[in-house]
Parts: structure tokens; sequence; C-alpha cells
């Protein structure tokens, strides 16, 4: 669990250009991104398919020192918790939905060095974590679906997001889909400090100003 409550914006890449993945990839960085979230697909556990370690360790080799967050949208998370710490993953975040034992799957990404990232979809309830908070970094509470980038914000997930922060003021809290400037608000207000933004701030023409805006939007809740 987090010490003390920081707001940090983590652009999801999964709508950068592809082929210049290390430059898009160094700018949001250089516009003030706080991580890079990596979404990860297998066309199982989701229809998309996307990106897998390989990608995840040239990445790394070109950006050294950014704190890398993959979402592991897969059926069989534990397959890829010694690849992706290969590849130089800072923060493993995967659902818990197909994860028959997540203390285990816990237990394990922690030995591989890596934070561990509980992921909830929509459907989820929060309190499915309670027995295993402890084994967590994080909680990831979806906003939109898992599988596909662009989707519409889904408010009825921000009693969620309040539950956990209630019951765990010091615990770090992630929203993922659909989250931009028009949406901040109501996720800062419910109490999540960490905000994966993907069309929003990639196609953004002022990249450093949407997220100095999402993270100001975040610091005056938690700073009240």
């Amino acid at each position: 669990m987090a010490k003390s409550l920081t707001a940090k914006i983590g652009p999801s890449i999964l709508n950068a250009n592809l082929a210049q993945l290390s430059e898009e990839s160094q700018r949001l960085l250089n516009n003030g991104a706080d991580y890079l979230h990596l979404d990860v697909m297998d066309g199982h556990f989701v229809p998309n398919l996307t990106f897998g370690h390989p990608l995840v360790k040239c990445l790394r080799s070109n950006i050294k020192d950014a704190f890398f967050e993959t979402h592991m949208m897969v059926s069989n998370p534990e397959q890829w918790i010694e690849p992706m710490a290969d590849a130089g993953v800072n923060q493993y975040t995967f659902h818990v939905e197909p994860v028959k034992d997540v203390p285990s799957v816990c237990r394990k990404v922690r030995e591989a060095e890596m934070k561990v990232g509980v992921a909830l979809k929509p459907g989820t309830p929060a309190d499915v974590i309670v027995d295993y908070v402890d084994l967590a970094d994080m909680i990831l509470v979806m906003t939109v679906e898992p599988g596909f980038g662009g989707q519409k914000f889904m408010e009825s997930m921000m009693p969620k997001v309040a539950w956990l922060r209630k019951n765990y003021p010091t615990l770090d809290i992630e929203v993922d889909g659909g989250v931009g400037p028009a949406t901040i608000e109501a996720c800062a207000q419910a109490g999540a400090n960490m905000i994966v933004s993907g069309t929003a701030v990639i196609g953004a023409t002022d990249q450093a100003k949407v997220i100095r805006d999402l993270k100001h939007a975040v610091n005056c809740v938690l700073n009240n």
C-alpha cells in the first residue's frame, strides 16, 4: 500500500503510432507523463490483440528510466510474469476474472520484483479484493470494458472507486477508459489518484497541457 498519495498520469500508448512507439513514448514523458501504461491483449480474454514482451523489451532498451506498467488483459497472467519482468516492467497489473488463485499470482509478481496491480472489469464488484488487497500495490477500476481504446467513460463505476477510497485511504487506485478533461473531475472526486488516459492525451495538440490539467484536478482533491 502507498504511504502517501500523489496524482500520477499514465498515458496509454495503445492509440500511439506503434511504428514510432519509442519516439512517441519519450514525447509523452517529456510532456509530463509520470509513467507509461502498456496495454497487453491476448485475443482471448479480450477480442483484440496488441503486443507482448518482445516489444516491451525493445521499448525498455530505448527508454531506460521510465516507470512501465503493463495492463495484462490476458487469460493466463501467470504465463507472462517472468517474460515481462525480464523485459524491464515495473508494475504488472492483471485481471482477477480469469484467475483462480489471485494471491498466488500476486506473490509471484512480487517475487519477480515487480509491483502488483489488480484490475477489475466493470461487472466485477470492488469487494472481491478484500481477501488480497494487502498483497497489491494498486487496484485498477476499469471505466470501460477492456479490449478497445476510445470507448465512452462509464460514470457508473465511480461508486466502486469511492468504496475503495473510503475503505483503503492510502491505496493507489487507478482508473482506465474514456478518461480525459471532460471526465477527470468525476474520477478525482471519487478518489482515483492514478489516471490512465489514452485518446485524450495522445491525440491532443498540447499533450503537456492535458497532462497538467488532469494532474491538477486530482491534486486539488488530494490536497483538500
